[in-house]
């Protein structure tokens, strides 16, 4: 029988593309697709493009969250500071165009 992976592991893991379900604080889920999983200021953070984009975004919206250890338990925390989105794309695509990619 094969185990369950956790959210966080299925991201980390180069073998899986499968999308993610998130909960937000009300309990209301969404399902993202994984974009990038970025190392950065010796921390990992996280691209996820939501399958279904909320009212009023635009298809190609995606969002930034961060690994975070929080009571014992790796769990992703939405980046709300622009500052840090920024850079976080900027690395994403400066990572991109070393690959050959645009």
């Amino acid at each position: 029988m094969e185990e369950m992976k956790s959210t966080i592991d299925m991201i980390l893991s180069e073998d899986c593309t499968d999308n993610i379900v998130l909960y937000d604080e009300n309990n209301v889920e969404t399902e993202f697709e994984q974009v990038a999983v970025i190392p950065m200021d010796e921390m990992v953070y996280v691209l996820l493009k939501p399958v279904i984009p909320p009212e009023g975004e635009t298809d190609d919206v995606a969002y930034v969250f961060r690994i975070e250890e929080i009571d014992d338990e790796d769990a992703l925390v939405m980046i709300l500071d622009d500052e840090t989105v920024e850079r976080v794309f900027e690395e994403y695509y400066r990572l991109l165009e070393e690959e050959g990619q645009e």
